[in-house]
């Protein structure tokens, strides 16, 4: 089963366009969406989870309408929103059980072992009568997905998954979302580069509602080789060089800024050609210094 979105936009009625003509075709597997806040990613995950509508264009997750047959969807959809709520005195388990019930699982033997072995898969078993409310911001992330995998789902939408969480919780979260993609299509929505990297096999950059670039990290990557060039330069000097060279990124190392230029040539003395990472794709697209070609399958 793939996604398949052409031609969608939206615009809000402050003017705002959030979607300029989208089109993506996602297959099973982690999928990237790549963006700044307020680039329209939010926007284009409510739209496919059925949160709200699209002014033009169309939608299918395999042979279904995702834009007017929204029952159907919602029956093969598991959505972790952004930032989701919880009844404050509810045990995971008893709020698990609940979602269960809304998802269609009436029996009362296969709801208590479809509830259990999902809080043994996220790591929550141990922790399954503590209130939600209680958990760490890792272990909530980890009960969201619990619920978004109720009803067995082909589509997966997680917004900004990672926000806020330590190394570890992180790490873990890369793991359990990594090995569920596997058999379902997860859209992984998120400003984090190296989320993209580590998990997903294709991806998108989106920037003020249009779609940048479709294809794998990898391929866009390679684009770049050649093209990148680091030096180490004073605090002082940074004005000066983002005036004469196109900057797509700096960094504090050791105390002193760490510059990438986008240049086909040496930029300057002092320069040394350096490999081009993701972050380096995301920064010299959005601010429009390249254009790469689209690998989309």
């Amino acid at each position: 089963m793939q996604l398949t979105i052409q031609n969608l936009s939206k615009t809000y009625p402050n003017g705002v366009k959030a979607l300029d003509d989208v089109s993506l075709t996602i297959p099973t597997g982690m999928f990237g969406l790549l963006g700044q806040n307020g680039a329209g990613k939010s926007t284009l995950m409510r739209t496919l989870a059925t949160l709200q509508d699209a002014d033009s264009g169309s939608a299918f997750l395999g042979d279904i309408d995702v834009l007017n047959q929204k029952d159907a969807v919602r029956r093969l959809l598991g959505y972790l929103p952004q930032e989701f709520g919880v009844y404050p005195k509810v045990a995971a388990v008893d709020m698990l059980d609940h979602l269960a019930i809304l998802k269609g699982v009436t029996n009362g033997s296969q709801r208590k072992e479809l509830v259990n072995a999902l809080l043994q898969r996220v790591n929550l078993y141990e922790h399954r009568k503590k209130a939600v409310s209680s958990y760490s911001g890792g272990m909530r992330q980890r009960f969201g997905i619990a619920q978004a995998l109720i009803g067995n789902p082909k589509l997966i939408i997680v917004d900004e998954p990672t926000a806020g969480l330590d190394p570890g919780e992180r790490n873990r979260f890369y793991n359990l979302l990594s090995e569920i993609g596997e058999n379902v299509i997860v859209i992984l929505s998120t400003h984090i580069v190296q989320d993209v990297m580590e998990l997903c096999n294709n991806m998108a950059i989106i920037h003020k509602g249009r779609v940048l670039y479709s294809g794998s990290p990898g391929t866009a990557v390679d684009q770049l080789e050649g093209s990148i060039w680091e030096k180490s330069i004073t605090k002082a000097e940074l004005p000066e060089y983002q005036k004469q060279f196109t900057v797509i990124s700096n960094k504090l190392v050791a105390g002193k800024p760490l510059i990438h230029i986008y240049s086909d040539d040496v930029p300057g003395p002092g320069f040394h050609p350096t490999r081009p990472d993701l972050e380096d794709v995301f920064f010299s697209m959005i601010e429009g210094h390249t254009e790469l070609m689209n690998n989309e399958k």
